[in-house]
């Protein structure tokens, strides 16, 4: 079983730098990467792994947190299993929240708890980030109206049902909304997290991620 705090190295790569664990910080200061069962991986391993590493180069650090509907074991879309950090009344009001996919969204469009929580914690975030097909959970509560998204491809046509008032937009890696940014397919989350963390911290603390992840910078993006 992985929990989010395994999904990082956890050293701090900055001259000087004391390579010991710190304490998370609390959930409203920092990064809140939704998890579900049937997830797909690299939908929210992908961001994790992005704002993690830009959270070493940035004074003050911030935490990383995954939450689910419970802390009980959540199962990935290839079988990994994860454990989550925090239950959704305790991520009301992140900096950042990252809503990954996966074949698990269709079963949580059911699901009456995160229609519930999901909205205020939007509402309450500076900056909302969607990857691949979790651009459905988004429509279905209403915050795309109005807005130019994507998601996976194959799934454009279920986004237009679920988002009628939003522009749906084939073939762009990632579109940036303000607020929101919304991530076409899996390793397209990468880009939008690069972005994501350009927006939030910064050019700097962008491309020191960027550069130690061997990832190239995705600057290049849609206007809403």
């Amino acid at each position: 079983m992985l929990s989010q705090r395994m999904l990082a190295d956890g050293l701090d790569q900055r001259p000087g730098a004391k390579n010991q664990e710190e304490p998370i910080m609390p959930a409203s200061g920092g990064v809140c990467v939704l998890l579900f069962d049937g997830v797909e991986l690299l939908d929210f391993a992908g961001p994790i792994e992005v704002f993690s590493v830009a959270a070493r180069y940035v004074e003050p650090s911030f935490g990383v947190l995954t939450v689910s509907e419970r802390t009980d074991v959540v199962t990935t879309h290839n079988g990994l299993r994860v454990l989550p950090d925090l239950p959704y009344d305790d991520c009301l009001a992140p900096r950042v929240l990252v809503i990954p996919g996966g074949k698990g969204t269709r079963q949580q469009l059911e699901n009456q708890r995160l229609s519930t929580w999901l909205p205020v914690a939007v509402e309450n975030a500076e900056l909302v980030i969607s990857v691949c097909t979790g651009s459905l959970l988004l429509a279905s509560v209403g915050v795309l109206d109005g807005l130019r998204v994507t998601t996976h491809h194959t799934s454009l046509e279920a986004l237009r049902e679920l988002a009628p008032a939003a522009t749906i937009v084939a073939g762009e890696r990632f579109i940036d909304n303000g607020k929101i940014i919304v991530a076409a397919g899996i390793a397209a989350g990468l880009d939008a997290s690069l972005y994501g963390v350009r927006k939030w911290l910064g050019r700097q603390a962008a491309e020191q991620a960027a550069r130690h992840m061997e990832y190239p910078v995705p600057w290049r993006t849609s206007s809403p």
